[in-house]
């Protein structure tokens, strides 16, 4: 299986890319995006992460 990564800074258009591939190229090939950040946040989301970030940080790593 071939696996493509994006990276760049923030705004760079990895996420426009992605959206444009997969309507374009990857659909019609049975591929598919994986979206980190989506899974990242969703993982911060979980009671035992965030406890054990805020026990290594502190309360001010989930302010803005």
């Amino acid at each position: 299986m071939l696996t493509i990564g994006l990276i760049g800074g923030i705004a760079s258009g990895k996420t426009a890319l992605a959206e444009a591939l997969q309507r374009v190229a990857f659909a019609q090939r049975g591929a598919f995006v994986i979206r980190g950040d989506a899974i990242g946040h969703d993982v911060l989301h979980k009671p035992e992460i965030s406890k054990a970030l805020i026990d290594r940080w502190g309360d001010g790593v989930f302010k803005p």
